[in-house]
């Protein structure tokens, strides 16, 4: 399931055939060498990228022109712009894994990264109408949010999660979360080995909104700590989640309307984990990441170009 333009839903099909004859190489001539060639030489496809702050939309568009391109992207560019997003998480995701390869490829956890993969009723988690993916304006990853979603007997795991995302449903209802996140090493895991050696079956009908593959109800596993739903600001019971086989997680939640010494609590635990998250290098994915042409995302680092690159 390769995170390229389709997720970018306003993306016109003429905008993509205006792509593919600006950035079609053009034939290399005798005696040349064909992989150094245009845009097919990888050093000068990152040195673009990197000038272009990692626009999410110029390298969906790159990666679905042709088949080339489309395997440098998820080998090398998807990498890079992870490496660009989280350098820190990255590199824990990464540390003594195989050639430095993460499960379900780094297209995966690009699409990790900045889509929020909305919402459709489950065995254990009922809603009234489904609720659309979309790309993210604003996201923080912390491996302290991840130890409140691992059991006692898991906590020797490393897991990254997201703050949930909020969706409105209704003057009657809760407001929704959406949450994800990533475990480093997941093969390893003593999350992984518990669900096999207890043997969780897999889900029949769920599969991982970021690389497809097949995933593990925690609900059904009895994985749900009651830490998980204090950290999410969501009631026992009120929430589910999933994890496949390639470490990625996803997962609901009702979220309970906070009194005003709960959002002063609250507060403080943000204070303490923007702290927590500066030293982990995690950078933020800001409502002025986008640009105001055409709502790409845009620069995901510190400074912000208004308008977005030419």
């Amino acid at each position: 399931m390769a995170f390229d333009i389709a997720v970018l839903r306003e993306t016109p099909a003429s905008a993509k055939m205006n792509a593919n004859r600006r950035l079609r190489p053009n034939p290399p001539s005798e005696g040349s060498e064909s992989n150094d060639s245009g845009i097919l030489n990888e050093r000068i496809l990152v040195l673009v990228f990197e000038s272009l702050k990692w626009d999410l939309r110029t390298l969906c568009v790159t990666a679905s022109l042709n088949q080339k391109l489309r395997a440098v992207a998820k080998r090398l560019l998807w990498r890079e712009m992870c490496v660009y997003l989280a350098p820190h998480m990255v590199a824990a995701l990464a540390s003594g894994s195989p050639n430095g390869r993460i499960g379900g490829g780094w297209d995966s956890l690009a699409k990790l990264m900045v889509y929020c993969c909305g919402c459709q009723s489950t065995r254990h988690f009922k809603i009234g109408s489904q609720v659309a993916g979309h790309l993210v304006k604003a996201s923080r990853f912390s491996k302290t949010s991840g130890r409140s979603f691992l059991t006692k007997k898991c906590r020797g795991d490393l897991l990254y999660v997201s703050d949930p995302c909020e969706h409105r449903m209704g003057e009657l209802e809760d407001d929704l979360g959406v949450y994800r996140g990533v475990f480093q090493g997941f093969m390893r895991s003593r999350t992984r080995a518990y669900l096999v050696r207890r043997q969780v079956e897999l889900e029949q009908i769920v599969r991982c909104p970021y690389c497809g593959a097949r995933v593990w109800s925690m609900t059904k596993a009895r994985l749900v700590p009651k830490s998980a739903a204090r950290r999410l600001g969501s009631h026992e019971g009120g929430l589910e989640y999933f994890v496949c086989v390639n470490g990625h997680l996803h997962g609901t939640c009702w979220l309970v309307p906070l009194s005003s010494d709960d959002n002063d609590l609250a507060q403080e635990e943000d204070d303490d984990e923007s702290n927590d998250e500066s030293r982990n290098g995690v950078r933020r994915i800001e409502p002025n990441d986008r640009t105001a042409t055409n709502g790409s995302m845009s620069s995901m680092g510190e400074d912000i170009v208004a308008d977005g690159p030419a």
